[in-house]
């Protein structure tokens, strides 16, 4: 799958995750998105499921500041916009934290969740932290995975205990 960020430079490039993909080649910086690519989009009204693979070329992250997401995802993007499912972040800043998430940990989960483990794994090699995510989500991700329906996903977070939060 085809891996494409949109940098919109609001965060400290050294901390960039999104940057770090872009310099080892794992993902590619673009301008806009097109309608074959799987937006993720943490205010979507859909959840991602395994079949969106089958819908898209590429998975885009909008790489932005928590603070200004709402702001950022307001603009609206073309392609399949889906939230990523409650996950816990494996980064330091934000460790165990539902749904605050690196760019590069957004990516990874949607990845996996859409069958493709080892390019989610390759993602996050990158990063000291990065085995953090699959430590604290590695079920999780398998159970969503496997999840057919957005119902199955709610019903999937809610037996591991994990509520949504506001912004994820």
């Amino acid at each position: 799958m085809e891996i494409e960020v949109l940098m919109l430079k609001q965060d400290d490039p050294s901390k960039c995750t999104a940057a770090k993909l872009v310099k080892f080649g794992l993902a590619k910086r673009a301008k806009r998105t097109g309608q074959d690519t799987l937006v993720l989009d943490p205010f979507a009204e859909r959840t991602l499921l395994r079949d969106d693979a089958g819908s898209v070329r590429a998975v885009a992250a909008i790489d932005c500041s928590w603070e200004l997401a709402s702001r950022a995802f307001g603009r609206g993007f073309a392609g399949l916009p889906r939230r990523l499912p409650p996950l816990l972040a494996g980064n330091p800043v934000n460790f165990s934290k539902i749904g605050k998430l690196t760019t590069a940990e957004s990516i990874a989960g949607a990845l996996f969740i859409m069958g493709l483990d080892g390019q989610a794994h390759a993602i996050l090699d990158k990063f000291k932290w990065g085995h953090t995510f699959f430590d604290l989500n590695g079920d999780l991700l398998r159970d969503y995975s496997s999840a057919t329906t957005e119902k199955d996903v709610s019903k999937t977070a809610e037996e591991y205990g994990i509520v949504r939060s506001a912004v994820q």
